[in-house]
């Protein structure tokens, strides 16, 4: 008998790169500076909160915007950096990671036939969630090296089918990170229109410099219009557990619930009585940026020894590194030549455009170990 026959819904849709590279990295045991995850313990206190409500009888399912407690803290946290006044019980909903809050915010808002804006390089799974929605990505790319939004080329991209604008920040792949000026350009540009935005600040608390994160939640007109993804995976180091949240407007987001209740419907409930009481110490995650930035700046400090020239990281987990004064290869080619060769595995940007357009620049992940770190370095420092 013959299986029926499927129409792909992502015809052009492959295995990823960074399960590629990563699991080039396994087969190879070369150091696995390509995929986002740390390699260091996640916080001591905080599986034991966590091990603590199981025991307490914590383990049924939670409500479906997620435990309450949860959901006060947070809005409680909102206040205190953002000045934001959200309600925990109509604008706060805990979800199964953040790229499931940004999938689910798509399937809130499109329809077939609708543009969105997608700045590039972009985070892999954007494009396949707005064409699976039956939208169409309008891809713009930013401006390199500096990775800027150029605001007049959005403007020149607007038309009345543009359903809504993507952003990022700080930014996976490049750490670049929105400024306030950008914020008042964005303003400017959708204020009066119909345009919805999505807001992808997974990585909220790991940004550098003494920058202030320029959330959307500090924008009470933008937000009204806005769905904002969160990740407690990203900034508390334990990206297994698949934990995070959307914020958006009351209105919205009681849309945003009628999709989520019929997908996962519930999240961990031991992990969010964790994260509950966990959160309730402003120093969890007050000191995450200054944890991330030492490393970035050890890591650079490491690379100087290379011929590999750094471009600024002002938050995330990553840093982009040229390669030109090594090889004119495609980035492609260059980094599974250099996992093979020198055993260490890091993404290439190329990978975060659709175009493939490439720059000859390399990702690499600097949430790792001081040593896992030491021995990348030697190893790329052999690279003539």
């Amino acid at each position: 008998m013959s299986s029926p026959a499927l129409a792909s819904k992502l015809p052009q849709v492959g295995t990823t790169i960074f399960t590629v590279m990563s699991s080039l990295a396994a087969e190879l045991g070369a150091v696995n500076l390509g995929q986002g995850f740390p390699d260091f313990p996640m916080s001591d206190e905080l599986v034991s909160l966590v091990s603590k409500a199981m025991r307490e009888g914590h383990n049924q399912y939670a409500h479906m915007s997620g435990v309450a407690a949860l959901r006060e803290v947070l809005a409680a946290k909102i206040a205190d950096l953002y000045g934001a006044i959200v309600s925990p019980d109509t604008q706060i909903t805990i979800t199964p990671g953040g790229t499931y809050a940004i999938y689910t915010a798509l399937t809130t808002v499109l329809q077939p036939g609708d543009e969105v804006i997608v700045f590039e390089p972009a985070y892999d799974s954007y494009i396949p969630n707005i064409v699976i929605n039956g939208a169409v990505p309008v891809r713009i790319d930013l401006h390199f090296p500096d990775y800027r939004i150029d605001w007049d080329r959005v403007r020149q991209k607007i038309t009345p089918r543009t359903r809504m604008i993507m952003l990022n920040s700080p930014h996976n792949p490049t750490g670049a990170i929105l400024r306030p000026e950008d914020m008042q350009q964005l303003r400017s540009i959708v204020e009066g229109t119909k345009i919805f935005i999505h807001s992808d600040e997974v990585y909220e608390h790991l940004i550098f410099d003494g920058i202030p994160h320029q959330s959307i939640l500090r924008y009470p007109d933008l937000l009204e219009r806005a769905f904002v993804s969160f990740s407690f995976g990203k900034v508390y180091h334990c990206t297994g557990w698949k934990l995070g949240y959307s914020v958006s407007s009351p209105t919205l987001m009681q849309e945003f619930r009628k999709v989520h209740q019929f997908n996962c419907f519930s999240c961990h409930t031991p992990s969010q009585v964790g994260l509950a009481e966990f959160l309730r110490d402003k120093t969890s995650y007050l000191s995450l940026g200054a944890f991330l930035q030492q490393k970035r700046d050890y890591f650079e400090k490491l690379m100087a020894g290379t011929k590999f020239t750094p471009l600024p990281s002002y938050g995330s987990y990553f840093q982009l590194y040229k390669y030109d004064r090594i090889s004119d290869e495609p980035d492609k080619d260059f980094a599974i030549r250099i996992t093979k060769e020198y055993g260490v595995a890091s993404i290439p940007v190329s990978a975060f455009y659709q175009s493939g357009k490439d720059h000859r620049v390399v990702r690499f992940c600097f949430a790792k170990k001081q040593e896992t770190l030491e021995k990348a370095a030697e190893r790329l420092q052999k690279i003539k």
